[in-house]
């Protein structure tokens, strides 16, 4: 049972400005090509586009992207389930999971059987980013057999996906009890201490899983680990309400950590204030005090490569609170409850879209250039912009940010706050980013393109 993507045959478009796009499956429609990717359709004018393959490298669904499957690694459990059989083909049907053949089945009495049909519905969601009902699925098959380690390891998964680190360490623990020679529960216990901050647990746990099974990517996880224990070996710790403060004590004052610490529960209060939900478990923050400051939110290699819920800040050639680094600590922090809200699944350029609106920041001078690119159709495809920045060169990544600013300010703008949170709501019970648009403002991302477009021309010129 492996958490994998069926590799399939794709379209490659390549577009004119260099970047290249992998589909499904790619079609003309008057003056624009339409293509799918998994389960999602998209759009692009033409006029954006050199040319297109057919065939090449499999296409990974946007989907599976917002929900971070890159970050865990393929599990391949012991087989504690009842033998399955033609079961996943009676369960989903037609792509989707079928509640009545699901009720049947567990109205057989057979606790085992229960507990493997809801698996199968719970694995199928999940791997489709629905996470609402794959924990809904998970729940009932722990009723049947609470002890099952297979489900254990799955639900742990899920857990420190959606930033539930201390819920998935209970799961992950229960499932090394049920299966002490499975190194995929260890590989997942690992992974929910890490996200914990009990870095020293995770190397163990993943030393013992390597030990039951050699496996490169958890070789990977604990060799990161491992560095950075040697960085936070010396570091003293710090704790408030709701931050976990890692500093290296005879480098940084402690009226300087106080006034961090301060304005990290100001801007907690006023992103609970604006966004609502706020993450559940207290945020780790770590200081590194031989890493110069510079501008976190303008170098996506820095933070872009570092998505597992802790907030790093740079910090060196600081002696006090700055209003850049004001700023930086709040864009920071909010990408921590963005990731809440959305359950994991906030494309990068809606999650620094609503960061920057909230530090607050403004298009200032880049209106008028934006207002031009995207009246000469110019501008970078808001949905090629649900992928990783770090791919961009400078230039690009500094248009990219500057794309997701406008567009976020369009939505505020234009319907308001409460319905940001309603996207991200939508996304985190397993909606694509333009179906949630469509949801919540009633548009698909050709729409939103237009109507962002319209408002930096009224706003800023052309």
């Amino acid at each position: 049972m492996m958490l994998a993507f069926t590799a399939a045959s794709a379209d490659t478009i390549h577009l004119k400005n260099g970047r290249t796009i992998l589909a499904d499956y790619v079609r003309e429609n008057g003056n624009r090509y339409e293509y799918d990717i998994g389960d999602d359709s998209y759009a692009i004018p033409k006029s954006s586009v050199d040319r297109i393959e057919a065939g090449g490298m499999p296409a990974v669904s946007s989907s599976s992207a917002n929900k971070g499957a890159s970050d865990l690694p393929a599990f391949t459990p012991a087989d504690s389930l009842a033998n399955e059989g033609d079961l996943p083909k009676t369960i989903v049907k037609d792509g989707k999971v079928d509640p009545d053949a699901l009720a049947k089945l567990e109205g057989k009495g057979n606790v085992e059987l229960s507990a493997t049909a809801d698996f199968i519905a719970g694995k199928f969601e999940f791997e489709h980013g629905n996470i609402a009902q794959a924990r809904s699925y998970f729940d009932s098959a722990l009723r049947f057999q609470p002890e099952n380690s297979t489900v254990l390891i799955y639900y742990a998964a899920l857990l420190v996906r959606t930033g539930n680190a201390s819920q998935a360490l209970t799961y992950a623990q229960r499932a090394v009890s049920a299966a002490p020679q499975s190194p995929d529960a260890y590989t997942v216990l690992g992974y929910a201490q890490q996200a914990s901050d009990r870095t020293k647990d995770a190397v163990a746990s993943w030393k013992h899983s390597l030990d039951l099974r050699p496996d490169p990517t958890v070789q990977q996880y604990l060799a990161k680990a491992q560095r950075e224990q040697n960085v936070e070996t010396d570091f003293a710790q710090r704790e408030s309400n709701h931050f976990v403060l890692h500093y290296e004590g005879k480098q940084t004052s402690e009226v300087f950590r106080g006034q961090i610490m301060a304005a990290l529960e100001s801007d907690y209060d006023d992103l609970a204030r604006d966004l609502g939900t706020p993450p559940r478990d207290n945020i780790l923050v770590t200081l590194y005090t031989e890493q110069a400051f510079f501008d976190v939110t303008r170098a996506p290699s820095w933070s872009g490569a570092l998505n597992d819920g802790k907030l790093r800040i740079p910090i060196s050639g600081l002696n006090s609170m700055t209003p850049e680094l004001a700023r930086v600590l709040k864009h920071e922090l909010a990408h921590s409850f963005i990731n809440q809200l959305s359950g994991g699944r906030c494309p990068p350029w809606l999650h620094e879209g609503i960061a920057q609106l909230l530090e607050p920041k403004s298009l200032g001078s880049d209106g008028h250039q934006l207002a031009q690119l995207f009246k000469s159709q110019r501008n970078i495809p808001l949905n090629v912009l649900e992928g990783s920045f770090m791919r961009f060169s400078g230039v690009e990544a500094y248009l990219a940010y500057a794309e997701s600013l406008a567009a976020v300010s369009y939505v505020n703008d234009s319907y308001g706050m409460g319905d940001i949170q309603r996207i991200l709501q939508r996304l985190s019970e397993g909606s694509s980013t333009e179906a949630a648009l469509r949801a919540t403002i009633h548009s698909d991302y050709g729409q939103l393109e237009s109507e962002v477009g319209k408002y930096l021309s009224d706003k800023y010129g052309e």
